[in-house]
């Protein structure tokens, strides 16, 4: 059984290679094996992942059963919009989906900022797995953006409003 708990410096090394397994498995179809090796090797590093580890008004977790991790997630508020906050990862290794790992690290993460009155993220269009999966959660489609670190991939911007 896995826990969803706070993240710690001690296992960036493990999301590194989760983030990476997770890509490869979802993103070399949209993007090319290329080019996820080179997001993962920019985005996906232990160096990036300890940064935003240490970033105030932020959660890190990790889905954890003491032997492995299933999945992680990462939210932030939002610099640029007040009262938002920003789901900026969620993934669970494809070995573990469907398994409700998702959703738990969802419900941790939501709760974690009691000043937020939306939580907003960005899916990628093509990928119709994660967008049913947000909209199963209360996420529902506010707009269309390209991505910020691909290759002009369609985007769709999803925003859930949060009732504490």
């Amino acid at each position: 059984m896995f826990f969803v708990r706070t993240a710690s410096e001690r296992d960036l090394a493990k999301v590194s290679e989760l983030l990476s397994a997770t890509w490869h498995a979802t993103y070399d179809a949209l993007y090319g094996a290329d080019t996820v090796s080179e997001i993962n090797a920019r985005r996906h590093s232990v160096p990036a992942l300890k940064e935003r580890l240490a970033r105030k008004d932020s959660e890190f977790v990790v889905a954890d059963d003491g032997k492995a991790f299933a999945g992680m997630g990462y939210a932030a508020m939002a610099e640029d919009r007040p009262k938002t906050a920003v789901l900026h990862q969620l993934y669970v290794l494809p070995d573990y989906q469907r398994q409700g790992i998702g959703r738990d690290m969802f419900a941790e993460l939501e709760t974690c900022f009691p000043d937020a009155e939306t939580m907003r993220l960005h899916v990628e269009k093509g990928n119709p797995l994660a967008v049913s999966f947000f909209e199963r959660l209360g996420f529902e489609t506010i707009g269309e953006t390209v991505d910020d670190f691909a290759a002009g991939i369609a985007m769709l911007i999803l925003e859930k409003r949060l009732d504490f």
